[in-house]
């Protein structure tokens, strides 16, 4: 028994031992290529033990493209996380670029040179790239250095520059500059047009005088109906003074409720003021 005891815990530690290495990612079948817009593209193969020792060099017109096989205890399986990332090892800036991976593991991302940051892509210094595979389970994800980019930017083209982004905080006031209060028209207009309304009252005065107005019923009209006949003219008056004080100096809110008061008068002493009327006319008086 003794014997037996003495071999179980080494067996348990070499099982314990052999899943662990099993359940972890790593990749296989891996190349780094780059592709130029007329040229050709190199291609260079890269392993998990063994990185590239010369960096790739990249410039303005070329991408890079990395394939590769993820695998989950040495099978070919499809992470949740599966990312080249470009990192600069004097700053420490890194920028992550998924993969598109299938099923059986196959991944593959294209690395554009417009696709850098402006930080990374102005580095005078090769940048690290890094295969990330991870995923959900026991499996152990894998971060491992594979390739160095050499970003070598083309003289002749547009020289990039790195704009601070916009940050919230406090800004500097904004005044706001309002439009005057709109003014009345010149005196003279008015004047003008005052002069006008008012040279219409002869000429309405000419006009009853032509078409048979029965002056002489105003005594009758007051007798039979003064109130009607008194709070009718008195509200035209005040509506027109209305007006005036509102050409002046009134504002709108301040005219539209006495406006409704004169205007409900009118209306009401009007309705009688003209059933008096309608009574001489019906009498055969008018």
């Amino acid at each position: 028994m003794r014997f037996l005891h003495s071999f179980v815990a080494p067996l348990v530690l070499l099982a314990a031992g052999a899943a662990q290495a099993a359940s972890s990612w790593g990749f296989d079948d891996a190349t780094v290529q780059v592709n130029a817009k007329k040229a050709a593209g190199t291609k260079e193969k890269f392993s998990e033990t063994k990185p590239l020792s010369q960096p790739v060099s990249i410039s303005n017109t070329e991408s890079i493209k990395v394939l590769l096989v993820a695998k989950d205890g040495g099978k070919g399986k499809r992470p949740h996380q599966a990312f080249v990332v470009l990192q600069d090892e004097l700053s420490g800036l890194e920028a992550p670029f998924p993969m598109t991976v299938k099923e059986n593991g196959k991944a593959v991302v294209d690395i554009k040179f417009a696709d850098l940051p402006v930080q990374l892509a102005t580095s005078t210094a090769p940048l690290k790239a890094s295969v990330v595979l991870a995923s959900f389970g026991s499996s152990k994800g894998l971060n491992k250095p594979a390739f160095s980019v050499s970003v070598n930017t083309d003289p002749n083209a547009t020289p990039l520059i790195y704009e601070k982004p916009l940050r919230y905080g406090k800004r500097e006031p904004i005044n706001h500059t309002f439009r005057a209060d709109p003014k009345n028209p010149p005196k003279i207009i008015s004047a003008f047009f005052a002069l006008a309304v008012l040279a219409t009252v002869p000429a309405l005065f000419v006009g009853w005088l032509v078409l048979g107005a029965n002056v002489s019923h105003i005594q009758r009209a007051l007798s039979d109906a003064p109130i009607a006949h008194g709070v009718f003219f008195g509200s035209l008056v005040a509506l027109e003074g209305v007006f005036y004080l509102y050409y002046v100096s009134w504002s709108l809110f301040q005219v539209l409720p006495v406006i409704g008061v004169f205007g409900a008068a009118t209306f009401l002493s009007g309705a009688k003021a003209l059933g008096e009327v309608q009574g001489r006319r019906l009498a055969g008086e008018r």
